[in-house]
């Protein structure tokens, strides 16, 4: 096995071994918490342009199954873990990760000490990072620092258009239709409302509100996707527009949630290292309850003094940090949340939203 490095933007180096694809790669640097469904997270276009570490340290033992793939391909920029497992097992089983990761071009590093990284990553914030594969000595620190400094993520939402992978359900057409917005949808939004019945319309994250009110759909859906939702000030003018319009129920998730709030008038901020995982709490605020989530941005919603409009209620809070993870409408038939109800490998608590979308449907369309 040849050697790997990650430098980090601070100039700190780690060395392992190198798995996936050879070469170079640069990316912003997170962790990931989730001890399963590491297939989900490669395949999530929400990790686009990040370099991705797994805090757990055994990865690869169920091997690649693609039924549960969220999208096409891998979107992430290189892949950390402590521990890649090539003898995996499962029935389900149809190939070894490491083989995946070299298919798409994937430069990744195992062996280094992910503890010891995570561990700086929530001291010092996400950063910067690249990944050197196949090279037997590291590249001089000094001379690739201001190339790994430099990186941004821009054009995120536009550059992972099409990359759903899912098959359709069979629907009775006496189910509601809903437009669902690509923003980098994983494909788990899709199969949780055809599940319900309804026939779902997918539509670029450019399609104009005109367009969709055309559709006469529903709901709408706003998925989930990559990067600082204020960069996507065409898509927020456009839900603008939706909800001026007030006519057709909608639910946000996660990129979703947050561009919804913007259209509203709140204001978003980057988190220090993000929320990324399948172990986060959140507190219901009608209720008191706590649920546990699947969660993966690196934004949220600002709640302090000022930041949300009178018309948004908040819902939900992260219980670690307190930041926004939901907002209700009260003058338009609208709600959002910042975790992923569609969990996919889990957990499944909060699957009930999708129902209470339906129910939202029920009764404004009943009403009309």
């Amino acid at each position: 096995m040849s050697k790997a490095f990650l430098i980090l933007a601070d100039g700190t180096v780690f060395e392992g071994n190198a798995i996936g694809a050879t070469g170079t790669t640069i990316g912003e640097t997170v962790f990931t918490t989730g001890m399963t469904g590491y297939l989900e997270t490669l395949t999530d276009p929400s990790y686009y342009g990040q370099i991705v570490t797994q805090t757990f340290p055994l990865i690869g033992n169920y091997g690649v199954i693609p039924e549960d793939f969220e999208s096409k391909k891998p979107w992430v920029r290189g892949y950390i873990v402590r521990e890649l497992c090539d003898e995996p097992s499962n029935f389900r089983c149809g190939g070894i990760l490491d083989d995946f990761l070299k298919k798409h071009g994937i430069v990744g590093i195992c062996g280094i000490d992910t503890r010891a990284l995570t561990k700086k990553l929530r001291e010092a914030g996400v950063m910067n990072g690249m990944i050197v594969s196949g090279d037997e000595t590291c590249p001089n620190v000094d001379a690739v620092l201001a190339k790994i400094k430099s990186y941004q993520i821009v054009d995120a939402v536009k550059s992972v258009q099409d990359g759903a992978v899912i098959e359709h359900a069979e629907t009775t057409g006496k189910g509601k239709h809903i437009v669902l917005f690509d923003f980098g949808a994983k494909a788990n939004i899709q199969r949780e409302l055809e599940k319900r019945g309804c026939t779902v319309t997918v539509v670029p994250y450019d399609t104009k509100a005109e367009e969709v009110a055309a559709l006469a759909p529903d709901g709408i859906m706003l998925s989930n996707g990559p990067g600082d939702p204020a960069e996507n000030t065409g898509v927020i003018t456009e839900i603008t527009k939706l909800c001026d319009n007030g006519t057709i129920p909608i639910f946000g998730i996660c990129l979703g949630h947050q561009m919804l709030a913007l259209a509203r008038g709140a204001k978003t901020s980057k988190l220090k290292y993000g929320h990324r995982g399948g172990n986060h709490p959140v507190k219901d605020l009608e209720t008191g309850r706590v649920y546990i989530t699947s969660q993966n941005h690196g934004y949220a919603v600002q709640t302090d003094e000022g930041s949300l409009p009178p018309c948004a209620k908040l819902s939900f809070i992260n219980l670690n940090d307190n930041t926004c993870e939901g907002i209700t409408y009260t003058d338009i038939p609208a709600f959002s949340v910042q975790f992923h109800p569609e969990a996919c490998g889990g957990p499944h608590d909060t699957n009930f939203l999708f129902d209470k979308f339906m129910s939202m449907m029920e009764a404004f369309h009943a009403t009309k």
